[in-house]
């Protein structure tokens, strides 16, 4: 194995090697001291780690004492050096505030995060009393018409009245700014202060899912407009990603492959070779660590399942090519969230007519819940799943199995069976694949959330110009992929020339656009 090789694989949760591979004991008793060690300190709780703290040596022993009284000193000091960051107009030192800081952050607990980022929205929002006396100001002014101001422009007219309207208006503008985006900004230029931001929203956010605060959301909302305009794609670079990148770089990718995990370094390699491409937005601000990438597989049809793609072998040559295959697109900051950094990159990557093999993360959920809603419901307002020939047909195929009294609830007995048993009857397998790709097909083209599709990875393409180009069935046979979709995948279709089309008639008027093939499922 060569240097980057190693470097990758102990410095991420990869699969290790198997003694086999291992041409020396000494070697392999050395890899496996450091997995135990590497195991115990991943799995160690941090928030007990950081609740001790090492006591003055005493000779030659060494005490673990618990923080706790700290923990009161180190928030204040770091509310304190928040305050300074916020009101200092000294910039000669700003750089040392900030840096004490990010640092104190760092070691508070989540729940100390949580107080300062309260104080935080409360005590450094925008003042509210002189808003309202500034509004009373301009509600009191005469609004200057066009002439007005031509007349003035002119010098036909004095200027007073104007000059106070502006004067009003600009106060007014600056006041409706909260304090804390002083913070922001001043961090956006601090060095490392553009991830250290992300990671402060990615907390915001944490906090959020726990305890809905109108403050809370007002700050995370304005935390995004910022990083929104940040990391508008003039400032992004568009990188393919390669097997000669840095192993830090690489490591990223291993650590946030979030759609189909990276088993190993082979796995790895094979995905940035021949006929494979992958290509991420770098920042300047956060060097080596892309914040979203997309994997790319070269192939001469549009593949059915995600086996095709990461284990065909050989791959095709890519002269050979006809498709490009988007499998894989995954961001590397909880903190963007949010912020669609994955449409402008699909952008930048397309050129010919592209395609993806798809998850439906929600599909079985949503399904499972329609089944159960049906069953309590009655007969009187039931609403029949199943067409007349796929309930015989699923009645007939679980005879032997015993699995319920009508076909709803054969099928949900079915998709809640342990280890997914019915993947193993080809009779039951044939007997469900026409409900589940009719219904897969009802749930991705009319189940809708105020106005949009109801599943989000169907929402981020459709948003993004997509249309719906044909469901593969069995197409991922994984736990995760049985689970949340019964093995079903989709393709969506982007072609340049409708991108911008589908788009707004998606985002104007809900417009799911889909293939012939999708449409006469339903």
């Amino acid at each position: 194995m060569n240097k980057k090789g190693l470097a990758i694989l102990m410095r991420t949760k990869m699969r290790p090697l198997s003694p086999a591979t291992v041409s020396s004991s000494f070697t392999r008793a050395l890899i496996q001291s450091i997995q135990i060690v590497s195991t115990f300190f991943l799995n160690f709780p941090k928030n007990k780690i950081n609740q001790m703290q090492v006591a003055p040596r005493e000779g030659n022993k060494v005490s673990v004492q618990p923080a706790s009284s700290n923990t009161e000193r180190e928030f204040e000091q770091v509310r304190e050096s928040m305050h300074s960051a916020i009101s200092m107009n000294k910039t000669e030192i700003l750089d040392a505030v900030l840096n004490d800081f990010s640092e104190g952050y760092s070691s508070l607990t989540q729940e100390n995060r949580r107080r300062l980022f309260l104080i935080l929205a409360r005590d450094y929002d925008l003042n509210r009393t002189q808003v309202r006396e500034l509004m009373k100001q301009f509600l009191g002014l005469e609004l200057p018409s066009g002439d007005k101001v031509q007349d003035a422009v002119a010098g036909h007219e004095e200027e007073g009245s104007l000059s106070t309207f502006y004067r009003i208006e600009r106060n007014l503008r600056h006041a409706l700014k909260p304090n804390y985006e002083l913070l922001f900004e001043r961090l956006n230029k601090y060095p490392g202060g553009l991830k250290f931001l992300s990671i402060i929203r990615a907390d915001i956010l944490t906090v959020l899912a726990e305890n809905n605060i109108a403050s809370l959301r007002a700050l995370d909302s304005y935390l995004k407009e910022k990083l929104i305009t940040w990391l508008s794609p003039a400032n992004l670079e568009l990188h393919q990603i390669t097997w000669d990148d840095p192993a830090s770089l690489l490591e990223n990718i291993v650590a946030y492959e979030a759609v189909h995990p990276i088993s190993n370094l082979i796995d790895l390699k094979r995905r940035l070779g021949v006929g494979r491409r992958c290509f991420g937005y770098l920042h300047p601000a956060i060097p080596g660590e892309p914040l979203i990438f997309i994997e790319v597989a070269l192939m001469k049809n549009v593949a059915q399942t995600i086996q095709e793609v990461l284990w065909d072998d050989p791959p095709t040559p890519e002269r050979e090519a006809t498709s490009a295959l988007f499998y894989s697109i995954s961001s590397t900051q909880p903190g963007l969230s949010g912020i669609n950094l994955g449409k402008f990159l699909i952008k930048r990557v397309i050129d010919l007519t592209f395609a993806t093999l798809s998850p439906i993360p929600g599909y079985v959920q949503w399904l499972l819940s329609k089944l159960a809603s049906a069953e309590r419901s009655g007969s009187t307002f039931q609403e029949n799943m199943l067409e007349p020939e796929e309930e015989r047909a699923l009645m007939d195929a679980s005879v032997e199995t015993d699995a319920g009294k009508n076909g709803m609830e054969v099928m949900w007995n079915l998709l809640t069976s342990t280890n997914h048993e019915w993947t193993n009857s080809p009779i039951l397998v044939s007997a469900l694949k026409s409900p589940l790709l009719r219904l897969c097909a009802r749930y991705l083209l009319q189940e809708k959330k105020r106005g949009k599709a109801l599943d989000s990875v169907a929402n981020f393409h459709l948003q993004n110009g997509a249309n719906v180009g044909r469901l593969n069935w069995m197409a991922d046979r994984s736990e995760k992929g049985l689970s949340q979709s019964a093995g079903i995948m989709v393709n969506y279709i982007y072609r340049p020339e409708k991108i911008e089309e589908n788009a707004q008639s998606y985002f104007g008027e809900g417009c799911i656009h889909a293939s012939s093939d999708v449409c006469h499922f339903e």
